[in-house]
C-alpha cells in the first residue's frame, strides 16, 4: 500500500518541464501537480474519516489504492484541465490511506513494536518515491511522460490484489487485541500533545512536498546536471529516509524523547541550509535531509500511536495532525515556485524550507518535553 502512497505525487517532478511544455502549464500550475495532492490530503480527511469508520479499515485501504491506479490513468490522457482532476483524485484517494493506516497500526500491532512497524511504512512510503524519481526521466525518455505516469499505476494495481485477498481472510480471522497498556492520561494533556505534533508535522510535510517537487528542477539549474541525472540525485532525498525511519525507532524506544528530535531537527535543517552555503555538496546535504525526512514522519506518527488511549482518539489526533500539517504543505510546492519565478533565484525558497525544518524542531522538542519520563509509553 505504502508504496503507492507517495511515488504518483513525486512521479511529475523529474519530467516537469516536458509537462510544462506539453500542456502549457505555468510554474505555479507546475507546482499544483505536488501541491493538490496534499491540499486534498486537509480537505479529504473528514470524508476519509467517514469512510474508515462506515466502511471498515480494509475496504478503506481497498478504495485507496483504487483511486490511485483510477487517478493515475486519468492523468495521464488529457490536456491541462484532466491532467488536473487525475492529480485531485489520486490526493483524494491517498488521504484515506493516510488517514488508515495509523488506525490498523494502532488496532492491530502490540504496542512495543507501534515504532518499529511504523518505521517500516515509513521506509517504504519512501521506496515508492525513489523508484518513480529514479525511474521516470530514463522510462519517460523511451515512451513518454503520458506512458510513464499511467505505468506506475502498476503498483497500485498489484497492492489491490493483494489487499483484497488480505480483506477476504482477516473477515473469516478473529482480530487480536492489541489494547495499550499504557496508563490512562489526561484528555488535556492529550490534546497539547496533538497542537504539538501538528507544529511538528506542518513543518516536517512543507519542507518535504517543497523539496520533493523542486529538487530535480533545483539541482538542473544549478548544477548543470541532465533532468535524469537531477532525478537520480533528488532519489537520495527519497532513499535515505529508510536509514532515518529504521533509525528513528531504535532512537525512539532506547533513549529520551528530546534525542531523536534534536537529531532528525539538525539533519533537517543541514539541507536547506547546506544548499545555500556548500551547493557544491549537494549529494551529503540530500543524504541528510532524507535521513531527516524519514525519521520525522516515523517520529511524530509512533507518538500518535503511543500517547492515544483508544483507536478511536487514534484516529482523530491523526486526522488533526494531518489535516492542519497537509494543509499548509499544500502551499510548500506553488508557493516556492512563485517565489522562484519572482526573484530568479532559488535562495528565497530555500530560506522558506529552513523556516519550515525550525518550526519542525519547535514543536518536536516541545512534544519530546511532554512526554519525558514515559518513555515506551
Amino acid at each position: 500500500m505504502a508504496l503507492s502512497m507517495r511515488g504518483p505525487i513525486v512521479a511529475p517532478a523529474p519530467v516537469i518541464t516536458d509537462i510544462q511544455a506539453d500542456v502549457g502549464l505555468s510554474a505555479v500550475g507546475a507546482g499544483l501537480l505536488t501541491s493538490l495532492p496534499v491540499l486534498l490530503f486537509a480537505l479529504a480527511t473528514p470524508l476519509a474519516s467517514r469512510v474508515i469508520r462506515r466502511a471498515g479499515p480494509e475496504a478503506a485501504v481497498l478504495l485507496c489504492l483504487l483511486g490511485v491506479l483510477v487517478g493515475s490513468g486519468i492523468r495521464s490522457v488529457g490536456p491541462a484541465p484532466v491532467v488536473l482532476f487525475g492529480t485531485i483524485v489520486i490526493g483524494a484517494a491517498i488521504a484515506v490511506g493516510n488517514i488508515v493506516v495509523p488506525v490498523l497500526i494502532r488496532r492491530d500491532v502490540p504496542w512495543q513494536r507501534v515504532s518499529g512497524v511504523t518505521a517500516a511504512y515509513t521506509s517504504a512510503l519512501n521506496v515508492g518515491s525513489m523508484i518513480t524519481s529514479l525511474g521516470t526521466a530514463p522510462l519517460a525518455a523511451v515512451v513518454g511522460w503520458r506512458w510513464t505516469l499511467a505505468g506506475w499505476g502498476v503498483l497500485a494495481l498489484a497492492g489491490f490484489i493483494f489487499w483484497l485477498v488480505v480483506s477476504r481472510r482477516r473477515a473469516r480471522t478473529p482480530r487480536i487485541d492489541s489494547t495499550s497498556p499504557s496508563p490512562p492520561r489526561g484528555s488535556g494533556r492529550v490534546g497539547r500533545i496533538g497542537w504539538l505534533l501538528t507544529v511538528a508535522f506542518s513543518g516536517q510535510a512543507f519542507a518535504y512536498y517543497a523539496l520533493t517537487a523542486w529538487l530535480p528542477t533545483l539541482l538542473f539549474e544549478t548544477r548543470g546536471l541532465s533532468l535524469a541525472a537531477s532525478g537520480a540525485a533528488a532519489s537520495l532525498f527519497q532513499v535515505s529516509a529508510i536509514a532515518g525511519a529504521l533509525g528513528a525507532a531504535v532512537l525512539v524506544t532506547r533513549s529520551q524523547p528530546w534525542f531523536p528530535v534534536a537529531v532528525i531537527g539538525l539533519l533537517w535543517v543541514s539541507l536547506p541550509l547546506g544548499l545555500l552555503v556548500a551547493p557544491e555538496l549537494y549529494v551529503v546535504w540530500s543524504i541528510a535531509g532524507g535521513i531527516a525526512q524519514g525519521g520525522g514522519f516515523t517520529t511524530i506518527f509512533s507518538i500518535v500511536a503511543r500517547a492515544t488511549r483508544s483507536d478511536g482518539e487514534a484516529a482523530v489526533m491523526s486526522a488533526k495532525v494531518q489535516a492542519w500539517g497537509y494543509l499548509a504543505a499544500a502551499a510548500g510546492p506553488p508557493l516556492a515556485g512563485a517565489i522562484h519565478s519572482a526573484t530568479g533565484s532559488w535562495t528565497a525558497p530555500l530560506l522558506l524550507v529552513l523556516v519550515a525544518t525550525f518550526a519542525f524542531c519547535a514543536g518536536g522538542l516541545l512534544v519530546a518535553r511532554e512526554t519525558r519520563g514515559r518513555r515506551g509509553s
